[in-house]
């Protein structure tokens, strides 16, 4: 008796889901999410207005884009997230639907149902791609796992909501996590 495959989903998948349905494509597989809780909204805008007025003080190229923006990390992978925050230096990754190739820096924050997701499978997955720089932020347990591309691999370092965390990728960015009231 054969042993039954899983099915494999494409990005034509993924961009047929209903928009008002929140899931990533990751090596063919659909992930669906659930609804972000009202702290997980409140670091996401704190953090996303924190970068934004950054990035326009300085006039550079960079841009940054909240949740729900879809990131295609690589060209011939069934490969499609939405990380929470996602900055993007290179303008001809900037596409109508998106970004395809990696952020020069993304930054998921953890809900209870899928810390694994963020700790593991995109941490592997960012890794490969090439992100400059991912952060896995985490309300519940008011952590910051900050890893930063070194040549092939992630050099970690861990902080709290009571740190100011210097931003690799920037000479004079830094992120006050005090600054955050939930």
């Amino acid at each position: 008796m054969p042993i039954p495959q899983k099915q494999i989903y494409t990005e034509s998948d993924y961009y047929a889901l209903p928009e008002d349905v929140r899931a990533e494509l990751i090596d063919g597989q659909i992930y669906y999410q659930a609804a972000p809780s009202r702290v997980h909204q409140e670091i996401l805008n704190a953090v996303n207005n924190m970068i934004y007025n950054y990035l326009k003080s300085k006039g550079g190229s960079c841009k940054v884009y909240p949740a729900p923006f879809a990131v295609k990390l690589y060209e011939d992978r069934k490969t499609i997230v939405e990380p929470d925050i996602s900055v993007i230096c290179d303008y001809g990754k900037l596409t109508d639907k998106g970004c395809t190739g990696a952020p020069d820096w993304i930054i998921e924050v953890v809900s209870p149902g899928n810390s694994s997701h963020d700790y593991i499978r995109k941490l592997n997955l960012y890794a490969d791609a090439g992100v400059r720089e991912y952060w896995i932020v985490n309300p519940m347990k008011q952590t910051i796992f900050v890893y930063h591309l070194e040549e092939t691999k992630f050099e970690a370092a861990a902080y709290t909501f009571q740190d100011k965390i210097k931003v690799n990728i920037y000479e004079d960015l830094w992120i006050d996590f005090q600054e955050i009231t939930l």
